[in-house]
């Protein structure tokens, strides 16, 4: 990923918040020369350990998705987050009108995990899976679902049809593009258009980087 310097995030924190708040990775695996990426969402886990000081992702995939076949336990992979992104038009920028040196850009949010994986195919680390990522996405819901709600035949059978994996995370990229290489009153005013129009998230994104 091109990496110039006043677009790293470093922080940890910041990578760890974007990665939960936008827990739908995409997947990218290299097999037999070809590139492959499977979209699912996952759950991080940064409870330092020795075997894993970074954290790491679990998910789950359709028994019927080879990925978990082609990537066996010790496969290199790579997982993307993508998080708050917008257009940014250049007539936002006050100083586009006294100079009109300015493009058209687009500003994002984005953290590349790299890691290794490991594929768990036992009912057990399915059953935790699910059950913690339901708790998670089910939380704002005024009656959360929960496994226990349909018969247990039934989420036996569900749990028999897919296959846990999780990823050893060995290293955390990430890129937080939010116009900084531009002067500070183009950024404001950007920022001030797109909440404006509704891009609340965004907008707050490139005041938190001002």
């Amino acid at each position: 990923m091109y990496l110039p310097d006043h677009f790293v995030e470093n922080r940890p924190e910041e990578l760890h918040r974007i990665v939960r708040a936008y827990p739908l990775g995409m997947l990218v695996t290299l097999t037999e020369g070809a590139l492959d990426a499977d979209h699912i969402p996952f759950r991080l886990d940064t409870e330092a350990n020795d075997q894993a000081p970074l954290g790491t992702l679990s998910a789950h995939v359709a028994r019927a998705n080879s990925v978990w076949q082609r990537c066996p336990t010790g496969t290199k992979v790579m997982v993307v987050f993508r998080g708050e992104q917008a257009y940014i038009s250049p007539n936002w920028y006050p100083s586009k009108h006294e100079t009109h040196r300015l493009v058209p850009t687009w500003n994002y949010e984005v953290v590349h995990a790299h890691g290794v994986v490991t594929v768990h195919d036992q009912e057990r680390f399915v059953r935790r899976n699910v059950s913690l990522l339901t708790r998670t996405h089910e939380a704002s819901e005024p009656r959360p679902w929960k496994m226990g709600d349909s018969p247990p035949e039934y989420i036996d059978t569900m749990l028999s049809n897919i296959v846990g994996l999780e990823i050893t995370i060995t290293s955390l990229v990430g890129k937080v593009k939010m116009s900084q290489n531009r002067e500070r009153r183009d950024r404001a005013g950007a920022a001030e258009v797109l909440e404006q129009r509704g891009h609340t998230a965004m907008a707050q994104a490139m005041k938190k980087t001002l």
